[in-house]
């Protein structure tokens, strides 16, 4: 005979020295019902179950009723091997153990119904009705009797909910999905009274819905509050449709009216707030997973649980989507360039502060005041641009024939391509006035992030709205906002980072919070230049919402450019689009057309496409030919040495140390770029859009900055004598590739 026991806590199980069934036979089995309810009778014997261990019969139909009536719980055959006989203390304790333990708390459960001032209904997963509280029935003026065992629908509806509220309801719930909003119900006096209700489906065994729960709590019904709680009442809910505000309203003031009649009201409000914050249903979807791993821990094994342990230190932190870096020793081009990136720098209190956008923006230019058509371009731009659709196109000769200018001529031309002013219905000559008012607000000044940059960014952006699977993904509106968040993606950029705004207390990094400073900048500027003068004004004609719904993707796509958000906008969208497109092509190719629609043209998934898109084309320089990618790795270099000269020069702390012009390894940082930032992301991209020639130039150009770094080289190119030795015949034709060969 054993005996399992929990008296606290049902996780525990003591096993008593076993006696077996066969050593008890000298005792007649009218005697085991008094040794056991003498065994109940002990405090210490809450959620007890007996098992009697008897040999195994000689004949299968042995009866178990002998035991059953004497007062056994369980039989269980002898059996030699250990494991067996643990994994049945166990499936015991975290059975009928476990269960008795919980239902130890039902009184206690009946108990808080029965007491609850919310009006409180238990129906069958079939919606019979199993139970309803007092309150219920006090608010809807029926008797337990008259509803018990009656079907919802049997009870009076209200008319003034929607016709198909109830449709809605049902279809959530029977989901297994909890329903909350505002519902009319009638009471028995025909009466219609507004309440919060809220329908949790309660799961059982196996999955299935077993009952539903319904709260309800009356939102005009004030009958039961004092006047002081009317009173404030009346004073702080203003709109009887904000049934959320108005439910926890309500709930605190009633706390306060009640407790206050105590001595000690105000320790006992504060327990019933905290207990109400803690009751909240609010909870977003990572809580949820550390909820469901809290749970799984319970029943895990230690190294189960102590593994689960590190994944929930791993959850709770800020940084769910960034990779964690070595120590600075380790690689220090790395820590220093991701650092700059992605962080808002080093609070600094030393009260130097860097003055920036205390300007006003720049209006047109009056020399480009009058608007040409784009047939009035030059001839020598006009040839410059006959290569643009393709991928190799060259942004510097353009750069070079437009005097710095390349922006306005680019955008008229792949603007036109694309339909965007019929998409607008704005003529010609206001896109143009557009194009060069955003363009005379980047800086020519700055090494990189120019007007050459954007005109670079637009025309990776429409070489990507060229490929098939992204023109499946978006619609008209979205290419247009996608041309037009990188046209004006870093206008106004001051050649510095978010890090350096910040640790230099600029007024723009004042004015948003130390957060996505630069990105929220260029976007709000671009529609402060677009909409304050009816002459560049291209957004004038379109109807509201268009406006509306266009702004909104602009906006995204701008601030999706910020390098905090780098690795959850990658992840977001590998796991949302790539996995999921790649799990059907695996199941039979792209035969479910539907299916591969359905994926590429959700809302959310669309987001994540464009924010991908823009992501790619503003950093798409290692992917560019050698050559461009070469130019655009010392001009960005240039920018960043720049910045911690002028670091040094203020007194401000340093982001990126690597990038010391008297020391710095370009090739290493565009070796810690392109391992850290590029390489996944545009696997992803090129997975989704089908970018072969993209990924060759990205493998040239890493092996060209790997040669030079296993040379100890520090330059953009090796010098002139390594060259010579490499292929003197072809030295005068392309350097860069004579060397990569």
């Amino acid at each position: 005979m054993r005996r399992l026991q929990s008296s606290k806590r049902p996780s525990r199980v003591r096993v008593p020295d076993p006696v077996t069934f066969d050593e008890c036979l000298p005792l007649s089995l009218p005697l085991f019902p008094v040794c056991l309810l003498s065994m109940r009778a002990v405090n210490s014997s809450e959620n007890t179950v007996i098992v009697a261990i008897v040999k195994r019969p000689d004949r299968e139909e042995a009866s178990v009723m002998p035991l059953i009536n004497a007062g056994f719980n369980r039989r269980y055959v002898e059996n030699a091997n250990m494991m067996a006989c643990y994994n049945e203390l166990l499936q015991l304790e975290h059975g009928e153990v476990r269960a008795q333990f919980k239902l130890r708390a039902s009184n206690a459960i009946f108990t808080a119904l029965e007491q609850s001032q919310d009006a409180i209904e238990i129906t069958s997963e079939d919606q019979v009705i199993q139970y309803v509280n007092p309150a219920y029935e006090s608010i809807m003026g029926y008797q337990q009797g008259e509803l018990i065992g009656k079907e919802i629908i049997e009870v009076p509806k209200s008319e003034k909910n929607k016709p198909d509220l109830l449709e809605t309801i049902n279809s959530c719930i029977r989901k297994g999905k909890e329903w909350q909003g505002i519902y009319y119900a009638k009471k028995k006096n025909g009466d219609n009274i507004q309440q919060n209700v809220k329908i949790t489906p309660v799961i059982g065994q196996g999955g299935k819905i077993r009952h539903y729960v319904s709260i309800n709590r009356p939102l005009n019904d004030n009958n039961k509050c004092d006047k002081s709680t009317e009173r404030v009442q009346a004073e702080s809910q203003t709109d009887i449709q904000s049934s959320k505000h108005k439910d926890r309203r309500k709930g605190s003031l009633d706390v306060k009216s009640i407790t206050s009649r105590g001595s000690d009201g105000s320790s006992q409000r504060r327990h019933s707030s905290m207990a109400r914050i803690h009751s909240m249903t609010i909870e977003a979807p990572i809580t949820k997973v550390i909820n469901i791993i809290n749970q799984a821990q319970e029943s895990s094994p230690m190294p189960v649980a102590e593994a689960l342990d590190r994944v929930l230190e791993i959850l709770r932190t800020t940084e769910l989507y960034s990779p964690q870096l070595g120590t600075k020793d380790e690689d220090p081009h790395t820590n220093d360039l991701v650092g700059g990136l992605m962080t808002d720098g080093l609070r600094r209190l030393s009260g130097n502060e860097y003055i920036l956008a205390t300007k006003q923006p720049h209006h047109l230019p009056s020399h480009l005041a009058t608007p040409l058509s784009l047939n009035d371009i030059p001839p020598r731009i006009a040839q410059t641009m006959e290569t643009e659709e393709s991928w190799d196109f060259d942004i510097f000769n353009l750069e070079a024939a437009t005097m710095k200018r390349p922006l306005t001529f680019l955008g008229l031309k792949i603007f036109s391509r694309f339909g965007v002013c019929e998409f607008l219905n704005c003529p010609e000559a206001t896109l143009r006035s557009w194009l060069q008012v955003i363009e005379a607000n980047y800086h020519s000044s700055n090494s990189y992030h120019n007007s050459t940059h954007a005109a670079d960014v637009l025309h990776a952006t429409a070489y990507f709205l060229c490929k098939e699977r992204v023109k499946q993904s978006l619609d008209p509106i979205d290419e247009v906002a996608a041309l037009i968040a990188a046209t004006v993606h870093d206008v106004d950029h001051p050649g510095r980072t978010n890090s350096f705004l910040c640790n230099a207390g600029s007024e723009l990094a004042i004015l948003y919070n130390d957060t996505a400073v630069l990105e929220s900048h260029h976007a709000a500027l671009a529609f402060q230049l677009t909409t304050r003068d009816d002459k560049c004004n291209i957004f004038k004609h379109i109807e509201r919402n268009e406006y509306r719904t266009l702004r909104q993707a602009v906006i995204d796509m701008v601030l999706a450019t910020e390098m905090t958000k780098h690795f959850e906008h990658v992840n977001k969208f590998v796991n949302s689009i790539n996995k999921p497109l790649a799990a059907l092509e695996e199941n039979g190719g792209n035969s479910d057309e539907e299916s591969v629609k359905s994926i590429l043209t959700s809302p959310e998934n669309r987001i994540l496409v464009k924010r991908m898109l823009i992501k790619c084309a503003d950093i798409s320089n290692p992917c560019r030919p050698l050559e461009l990618c070469i130019e655009w790795a010392g001009r960005i270099s240039e920018e960043y040495f720049a910045q911690t000269d002028e670091e040094k020069r203020q007194g401000l702390p340093v982001v990126m140390p690597v990038f010391d012009r008297n020391t710095c390894s370009i090739p290493k940082s565009q070796i810690s770029f392109i391992d850290y930032f590029i390489t996944d992301m545009f696997d992803a991209w090129d997975a989704f859009a089908d970018l072969p020639n993209l990924m060759q130039h990205l493998d040239n150009n890493f092996k060209y900055w790997k040669g030079l770094d296993e040379r100890k080289l520090h330059s953009l190119r090796p010098p002139p004598e390594i060259l010579k030795l490499s292929s003197p015949r072809n030295v005068s034709t392309c350097p860069s590739e004579t060397w990569l060969s």
